[in-house]
């Protein structure tokens, strides 16, 4: 099995198009499979918040001496 991937919104008849390059791909009439994606609102910044966290637990008093370093 291939998958095919795209970004796309839902159309205001609450159907979804398969962009023209893709559809070109397959057969009519061929069977496939159709799985929607859809990304929580708070996902985001659960992430974000996530990366974060992950990042600063690497990070040691030792490492304050680079505070002080002059930007330039």
């Amino acid at each position: 099995m291939k998958a095919l991937e795209f970004q796309a919104h839902l159309n205001p008849d609450r159907t979804v198009t398969v962009p023209a390059e893709l559809a070109a791909q397959l057969s009519p009439e061929e069977s496939v499979r159709v799985i929607l994606l859809v990304e929580e609102a708070d996902e985001g910044q659960a992430w974000s918040r996530l990366s974060t966290e992950q990042f600063l637990k690497g990070y040691d008093d030792g490492d304050a001496i680079y505070d002080d370093i002059p930007s330039r």
